[in-house]
């Protein structure tokens, strides 16, 4: 039969030989058969699941969860179109949530075409104001402007190392109270090193 050879063969093995195009058809049909519970409950499952998560794309986000709804609607499954406002107003990111407090806080009820028609409108005002942003952005810095940034900042205390320098005779490597030089200055002056003596 012309109709069989053009079936996949994975498909064509599992039916038996008919002579009869509609018996045939059957058969190929009840391969395919779902349970529309098991296909509602997957339906459910994305319906719960979705969430929008950038600004952009919420016509097609509320269209893909509408078709969704209709699907289970027809596996009666039904949902009302305030549930639906409501469930769709809870899927969209925390940057719509003046947008939320403002539908909660109106005594008017939406419907889905209004509640889309609205979600596109301040997609776009939220766009613009993500715009604004970007553009107080200063354009031309060079990485190595951004690496000489904190170059000539005065580093904390602690990372200073002190070198000993002596005050007497200027030089560096150890403190005046150990200097020789000093230690001469002081028996020709016939000063006694007493114990007051600092290391100044």
């Amino acid at each position: 039969m012309f109709i069989k050879t053009k079936i996949s063969a994975g498909i064509r093995g599992s039916i038996e030989q008919y002579d009869n195009v509609r018996e045939l058809l059957k058969a190929i049909d009840d391969q395919f058969v779902t349970s529309d519970k098991a296909l509602a409950s997957t339906l459910i499952m994305q319906f719960s699941s979705m969430k929008l998560t950038g600004i952009r794309g919420v016509r097609d986000h509320i269209m893909r969860m509408r078709d969704i709804a209709a699907q289970l609607e027809v596996l009666e499954v039904e949902m009302s179109d305030t549930f639906l406002v409501h469930f769709i107003l809870c899927t969209l990111p925390q940057q719509y949530g003046p947008f939320k407090i403002s539908y909660n806080t109106h005594k008017d009820k939406w419907s889905i075409n209004e509640l889309l028609t609205m979600c596109v409108q301040e997609e776009g005002r939220l766009a613009m104001e993500e715009g604004k942003k970007v553009n107080l952005t200063v354009p031309g810095k060079k990485k190595d402007q951004a690496k000489q940034k904190g170059k000539g900042k005065i580093p904390p205390q602690s990372d200073i190392k002190k070198e000993l320098k002596c005050f007497f005779c200027k030089k560096k490597g150890h403190i005046k109270k150990n200097c020789s030089k000093f230690k001469n200055w002081l028996d020709k002056k016939g000063i006694t090193r007493p114990a007051e003596a600092s290391g100044k």
